[in-house]
């Protein structure tokens, strides 16, 4: 998944070089003034909380605990894949990551090792929000959460659902609140790891850190949707309203500046 945003990421920012660097608001971010004071909170608790904290994670934690970490969390994911799956139709898919939560959850150590993986079964990653895309459900506007980052109103119920069927969500049924609180924490700090080169790539390719973020995350929401294949006419669709969008906010700034020189 990182390998993927990665790519995304370059593609936006070859995009973004293109078309210049002013704000783009068009009928996927009607709420952009709301979304970037949310996303501006977000980037200030990131600097100042967890940018830290998962550096200081990665700098002391052994890379083969971090692999383990985070094989444990995903698997805990993999029945809301299973249950998308099957609201997709995707039977098949359904039946090896059944294999795979079942297999890894045993002989794997309850996850924390990927033996699916050494199986040869690929790994998936289906959520609500993909389901109602497939079944042909609008994205609607993009949004920003405190804390949960960039959504839309088409993922927001997958965000619910994802929680719901997160087998981490019912840890306390097993362990003690002191406990839940320390797996949580590692959850959290493990995932945000796992996006730092992500974030240094924003961080050194942005004109425009948040038009970069929403168009790498909507890259990546169109890429899952379509299984790694988009259509070209989705695709170029998009690029084509994103590019005249960046086009005119960038003629007009242009012409503002030079009318105050």
């Amino acid at each position: 998944m990182i390998a993927t945003m990665k790519k995304i990421f370059i593609i936006v920012f070859m995009l973004l070089l293109q078309t210049g660097c002013a704000t783009v608001e068009n009928d996927f971010d009607p709420l952009e003034s709301s979304n970037r004071a949310v996303d501006s909170f977000n980037t200030g608790l990131d600097e100042v909380a967890l940018r830290p904290v998962s550096k200081a994670y990665t700098a002391v934690i052994p890379p083969a605990f971090r692999t383990a970490t985070t094989n444990f969390f995903e698997n805990l994911l993999i029945p809301n894949t299973i249950v998308n799956d099957l609201l997709q139709g995707k039977l098949d898919a359904s039946i090896k990551d059944t294999y795979r939560f079942v297999i890894n959850s045993t002989l794997g150590i309850f996850g924390l090792i990927d033996v699916a993986h050494y199986t040869g079964v690929p790994k998936h990653k289906e959520d609500f929000g993909q389901t109602l895309a497939v079944w042909g459900v609008d994205q609607g506007a993009y949004l920003v959460y405190p804390l949960l980052g960039p959504n839309s109103v088409r993922n927001t119920p997958g965000t619910i659902m994802e929680y719901v069927l997160d087998g981490a969500t019912y840890l306390s049924l097993v362990l003690s609140p002191e406990a839940v609180i320390g797996v949580t924490i590692l959850k959290y700090v493990d995932i945000r790891a796992n996006l730092e080169d992500a974030v240094n790539m924003r961080d050194a390719m942005a004109l425009d850190a948040y038009v970069f973020t929403r168009e790498a995350w909507r890259q990546s929401r169109e890429y899952s949707i379509y299984d790694g294949h988009p259509p070209a006419s989705v695709s170029q669709d998009d690029d084509d309203e994103f590019s005249d969008d960046f086009d005119d906010d960038f003629d007009d700034d242009f012409e503002d500046d030079f009318a105050s020189e």
